[in-house]
């Protein structure tokens, strides 16, 4: 499981443009041997932006007859923030049964869950898995990736606003895992030492590092740490 999420970090590392963005989100549905990958996200202006591996016939369906409006898993994850798993959710409404029969018609598979992710400035995106698979297979493949793929979500959603050009994070503020990774690095902590401290992987390590330089608008870590340090948000 790491090496698909470390997959997944340098893909996006190396991103310069949105487009490289869509690229990677078709690259990382192979490397989970998914059916579909999609980022969907949401400004509060309402510009919208996607990386997907979606049909376009069924991009076009679902813009056209405003299936966002009805749509139980986009209903779900705005008024939430957990995952949801689509099997959970109530689809007897009529207006559900036409999202999901088109939906099918249009080569989704009968699995799925989307992570709500929320940004700055009431940004919200949509990060979902959609497979074709058996309910037993389909609940072994969430247990095993769930974690890794929710730390892509929020990955994923940084990067974009970053090369959209709105990676500001005014009066940022630090998670209790980023403010604990940034202080045990300024500590002198090597990556993996603090990796260690913090009982987690060294690649869980880097998504609250990046997570932490983003929100800092840092160039690197040790800028990260610097403007940390400068805004009293950690302290040693």
């Amino acid at each position: 499981m790491a090496r698909k999420l470390e997959s997944l970090l340098e893909r996006l590392d190396e991103a310069t443009r949105l487009a490289d963005l869509r690229e990677a989100i078709a690259d990382l549905r192979d490397v989970y041997e998914v059916e579909h990958l999609v980022y969907h996200s949401v400004k509060s202006g309402g510009e919208q932006w996607a990386a997907l591996t979606y049909a376009d016939a069924w991009v076009r369906t679902y813009i056209d007859q405003n299936f966002q409006n009805v749509d139980p898993v986009v209903l779900a994850c705005f008024r939430g923030f957990t995952p949801i798993d689509w099997k959970r959710l109530d689809w007897s409404g009529r207006a559900a049964r036409q999202v999901l029969s088109e939906g099918l018609a249009h080569g989704l598979g009968n699995q799925g869950f989307s992570l709500p992710v929320r940004g700055p400035a009431g940004q919200f995106a949509l990060f979902t898995v959609n497979h074709r698979i058996g309910d037993e297979s389909w609940n072994r493949f969430t247990r095993q990736n769930l974690h890794d793929l929710l730390l892509a979500a929020h990955y994923f959603n940084e990067r974009a606003l970053l090369l959209d050009g709105d990676g500001s994070y005014p009066n940022a503020s630090l998670s209790p895992r980023e403010t604990d990774a940034l202080t045990l690095l300024a500590a002198g902590m090597s990556r993996a030492k603090a990796a260690e401290k913090l009982k987690i992987s060294e690649h869980t390590l880097r998504v609250y590092i990046e997570s932490a330089r983003f929100k800092l608008g840092a160039v690197n870590t040790t800028h990260a740490v610097a403007n940390a340090l400068s805004r009293g948000l950690i302290c040693l």
